[in-house]
């Protein structure tokens, strides 16, 4: 057994915040951040059982502005 670090995404839809894993594909919701982050971490363990993953290295992570002509 060991720790790894995943990344969590997370955007609101409604009333819910739905978060996702990018690195194993997982996605859940919660009503709170909190509860979304809790609820991927559970299902990506749970998904880990069966499926687990090669060690890969963490991906990069960054924002960037684009001009939107509306």
């Amino acid at each position: 057994m060991a720790i790894r670090t995943f990344t969590a995404v997370l955007h609101k839809e409604e009333d819910i915040y739905v978060a996702e894993c990018p690195e194993v594909g997982m996605v859940s919701q919660g009503y709170t951040i909190e509860e979304a982050i809790a609820n991927l971490k559970e299902a990506t363990e749970l998904y880990l059982e069966e499926f687990p993953l090669p060690e890969v290295a963490r991906p990069l992570m960054t924002t960037f502005d684009a001009i939107v002509y509306a």
